[in-house]
């Protein structure tokens, strides 16, 4: 088995474009490549595999590629990280994990709602947002996160 993978090979074998693999190389998450002697072609240690399995991990559990880093950052320079390494990486993930699961259970249930009404009811509907009254709780879409309702809102107003 060949020790060093092309950048195509490596693509094929991550499932990531290998315009994501420089992009990732290029921001140090995934060791630098060899350069062929003939035409300077990239060419990836096979272990890069579970680093870029990690990376596209880490996103899906929502990491940014900053936070991906540091932590990539706590792994040994060289050689393949032992099961022990990756398992303490992904320790701290499970409250990020269970935070999505909510985030997206939230998602459902308004999704239904709204499908199920037909009729993007301004009292109950999570995307309406009259004054951008929600901007007080912050950015992004604040009632489907969890914050309170346009109606709970209206209550701690008179409060």
């Amino acid at each position: 088995m060949e020790k060093f993978l092309t950048i195509s090979e490596t693509a094929r074998r991550s499932g990531v474009a290998a315009s994501a693999l420089r992009y990732y190389e290029e921001r140090g998450l995934i060791s630098a490549a060899e350069r062929d002697g003939a035409g300077h072609h990239r060419r990836y240690p096979r272990p890069v595999l579970r680093r870029i399995a990690f990376i596209v991990f880490a996103q899906k559990v929502g990491l940014s590629l900053e936070e991906i880093g540091a932590e990539l950052a706590k792994l040994p320079p060289h050689g393949v990280p032992s099961r022990r390494d990756w398992s303490r990486l992904s320790a701290s993930w499970g409250g990020r994990i269970d935070e999505r699961i909510a985030e997206l259970e939230r998602l459902k249930a308004g999704l239904t709602e709204c499908i199920g009404c037909g009729c993007l009811s301004l009292g109950r509907c999570k995307l309406a947002n009259p004054d951008d009254r929600a901007a007080r709780f912050g950015a992004g879409p604040r009632y489907w996160i969890g914050d309170p309702s346009p109606a709970a809102a209206d209550a701690s107003d008179k409060g």
